[in-house]
């Protein structure tokens, strides 16, 4: 891409398949305020170097790692975006790279992985907690068990529904049984993913703290009382008042949970899941922990 201008800052995701050597890249866009998806790029298919030494020789496994180049035909191209096929190549560069994902299923659920997390970026932590509340309500018997179209009614409810085809793909991934039911947790953690164990044990201690019994519950007074926002970021930026991000706090909490006086484990991990989608740095977020509970 250019080093200047809008081109240059396209957010891709692209997928080598090892068993045809086909190459198919995504460009994640965002559609007003909550619609996102993820657009054709690059169509899938194999394709050839077309500058250096090895120009004209198909793209191979070797060809892909951090700092690559790779170049693509515009006129091959029509979804390409004006600006682009006014040169006759399109350079793409390899920032990151997982070397471990050879399957298609897991290539497809990574994907969609992807797309989920960028569609909760600034809004996870009421995402995650709202699923979570509504996910229980729903489970009358508390198995932990929910139907398919329970689930789909799920993702249109918090602005997260895909297209037929690729829920019905990522069910039959994770239900290979064919069963009429699934573990709406296994489901949650399979289609965005869940914060590292090093983060979790954070939270864990956190929870611990309040909950020195072990009992699983947490009151909201408790909360309220061992919560500390004076070294927040938007405190010490003197965006907002202590007051302000505590009461915010809570309010999600409160929201969240299926008895507003009692918090359960299960729901104060679904705001930190959601809080960890917008934090790269594991340090960061544990900080949070550390300042927020004094652990």
């Amino acid at each position: 891409f250019p080093r200047n201008g809008r081109d240059a800052c396209r957010e891709l995701i692209g997928f080598f398949f090892s068993h045809d050597k086909s190459i198919t890249i995504y460009e994640y866009r965002q559609f007003g305020k909550n619609r996102t998806n993820a657009l054709p790029f690059i169509q899938k298919g194999v394709y050839s170097h077309q500058c250096g030494t090895r120009s004209g020789k198909p793209y191979e496994l070797r060809d892909f790692y951090v700092g690559s180049n790779l170049t693509f035909l515009t006129k091959e191209h029509h979804s390409l975006a004006d600006s682009l096929k006014q040169n006759p190549m399109v350079t793409t560069r390899i920032t990151s790279i997982d070397e471990d994902q050879n399957s298609l299923n897991v290539q497809e659920q990574l994907l969609l992985k992807y797309m989920m997390k960028e569609k909760l970026k600034s809004r996870g932590v009421r995402t995650l907690t709202g699923l979570g509340k509504y996910f229980r309500q729903l489970d009358k018997t508390e198995s932990g068990l929910l139907s398919k179209s329970e689930f789909k009614q799920a993702l249109k409810t918090f602005h997260l529904d895909v297209s037929e085809n690729v829920f019905e793909s990522f069910w039959l991934l994770l239900n290979e049984n064919n069963e009429e039911k699934m573990d709406y947790m296994l489901f949650i953690n399979a289609l965005i993913g869940e914060m590292n164990e090093h983060r979790k044990s954070f939270v864990i201690k956190a929870f611990m703290k309040l909950d020195p019994n072990k009992s699983g519950m947490v009151s909201m007074v408790d909360l309220r009382k061992f919560y500390c926002a004076k070294k927040h970021p938007r405190v010490l930026e003197g965006i907002s008042t202590e007051d302000e991000i505590k009461s915010a706090f809570l309010e999600t909490m409160t929201d969240a949970c299926k008895d507003p006086k009692d918090v359960s484990y299960g729901e104060f991990e679904d705001y930190y899941e959601g809080l960890s989608i917008g934090i790269l740095r594991d340090e960061d977020f544990v900080n949070i922990l550390r300042n927020s509970w004094g652990i």
